[in-house]
Formats: C-alpha cells, sequence, structure tokens
C-alpha cells in the first residue's frame, strides 16, 4: 500500500504543487513520507500549499496538518 500526502490549501480544499511533488507520488513506508515532507515543507508552503495530510491508501492515517510553524 502506497503512502501519499494530500496537499491543502488554506481553505482545506485539494491543491497540487507540481513543482515540488508529482500527483498521487507514493512512497513506500510511513518513514519515508514524513522524511520527504520534513525536506520539502519549505518548498510547498512557498507554492501555496498551507496543509497536508498522510494517508495510507483510502484511509487518512492524521492530518490536515498545517505547514506553518508553531509559536
Amino acid at each position: 500500500m502506497d503512502w501519499t500526502w494530500l496537499l491543502l490549501d488554506a481553505a482545506g480544499a485539494r491543491t497540487t504543487a507540481t513543482d515540488v511533488m508529482d500527483p498521487g507520488q507514493g512512497f513506500p513506508s510511513q518513514s519515508e513520507a514524513e522524511t520527504w515532507l520534513g525536506e520539502s515543507w519549505p518548498a510547498l508552503l512557498a507554492a501555496g500549499v498551507e496543509q497536508v495530510e498522510l494517508r495510507e491508501g483510502d484511509r487518512r492515517v492524521y492530518g490536515p496538518m498545517s505547514l506553518r510553524p508553531g509559536p
């Protein structure tokens, strides 16, 4: 089962950031998906992505969570 990130804008609607991630790009494990996000979140934020949701197949694992740094 692929692990994927659902990308969301500020209103919570699905969005894309094709210069950062191919649509439907999957990862073989949760760890690899989270590592990728840890490296890519600034570029996603710059591309207009405000929130992400981690999915394993059709199941939401967690999120949505903001890409903005906390206080």
